[in-house]
């Protein structure tokens, strides 16, 4: 891209969380590279077609227009939220900024404050996520997990009382029908929402999908370059100790050769000279689990990378293909 930089486009989902989160991203990239940018919103498969997210594709569902509209030059960036985003690179294009992560938690959202723990028996609690569910369940075997799609107001709707709920009759399947939801953290954060959150439920108690809370800043390969306006703009907004977490979440993910219809939780942190990786496998029943936890001094994306798919080979070997659809060892 030249110096003298057209306006740059870049491309998000249209839903309201997409768009205040690459609000933000352009905000900060138009302060840092001092030119013009403007959002365009791409309709996706997953913002089209219904049903449960695990039979539609999997995460890809969310992120192969955008791809395809940055390899075409409808867009320059697309901001992806990068748990949807498919663990195999595309060529041609380069995940060239992974900023701050936000809070990586799920949260409670639930009616009359209650917590996990103090949920009537047999509450109903809504969520799209296997992940989420198999945890749930293994903490709460009482519970009645409801499948639920639909945007991040839509969810909350579900639930009776909320802050910022419209008054509404219940309609089952639609309004006030449930008990609870359990959302991101980070996406609650990102549309003024954390008003409704009852519970920020702990990594012990569920851990997030990989990549979780995080954003993924996708470009060309050739605009990538340092030496160009772009390339420098997203390399300063990229935060290296987020991209070595989520780079040990997305290798043993990877490895594990699982996707969103996997009941698989991983969260890395650096702290000091190491980087930490926990993960999870849950059987959809929650009745089975297997955690398991590992550590490096390799501060670096191969280091990073290394960590996952050793954790990964640990879990694979601890039966973990037993609990989920996972990919099983290598023959």
């Amino acid at each position: 891209m030249a110096e003298t930089m057209a306006s740059v486009k870049i491309g998000t989902r249209g839903s309201k969380l997409a768009l205040s989160q690459t609000q933000q991203i352009t905000d900060q990239l138009r302060a840092v590279g001092g030119f013009a940018a403007e959002i365009v919103p791409i309709k996706t498969d997953g913002d089209i077609l219904t049903g449960p997210l695990s039979q539609m594709g999997g995460t890809g569902v969310f992120a192969a227009e955008l791809r395809a509209a940055i390899l075409d030059g409808r867009v320059d960036v697309a901001v992806h939220s990068l748990k949807d985003l498919p663990t195999a690179a595309v060529p041609g294009l380069t995940l060239a900024a992974v900023p701050v992560r936000a809070d990586a938690r799920d949260a409670l959202c639930s009616r009359d404050g209650l917590k996990l723990s103090e949920l009537p028996v047999g509450a109903t609690v809504g969520t799209g996520s296997p992940r989420r569910a198999a945890q749930l369940l293994a903490a709460r075997p009482d519970l009645s997990i409801v499948d639920i799609r639909g945007n991040v107001d839509t969810r909350l709707a579900r639930v009776p009382g909320l802050p910022g709920n419209p008054d509404a009759d219940m309609v089952p399947g639609k309004v006030g029908d449930l008990d609870a939801v359990v959302l991101a953290a980070a996406g609650l954060t990102r549309i003024g929402r954390l008003d409704t959150v009852t519970e920020f439920l702990d990594t012990d108690v569920m851990l997030p999908a990989p990549g979780q809370g995080a954003l993924a800043l996708e470009c060309r390969t050739a605009d990538a370059e340092l030496t160009g306006v772009l390339g420098q703009s997203l390399s300063a907004v990229d935060d290296h100790d987020t991209r070595l977490a989520v780079t040990a979440e997305r290798a043993l993910l990877a490895r594990l050769e699982a996707g969103c219809s996997a009941p698989v939780g991983a969260l890395g942190h650096r702290k000091g000279s190491m980087l930490h990786l926990e993960t999870v496998v849950v059987s959809l029943d929650g009745k089975r689990s297997l955690r398991l936890k590992k550590a490096t001094d390799g501060l670096t994306v191969v280091g990073a990378t290394l960590l996952g798919i050793e954790l990964a080979e640990e879990l694979l070997a601890g039966g973990a293909a037993d609990l989920a659809d996972l990919a099983g060892p290598a023959q």
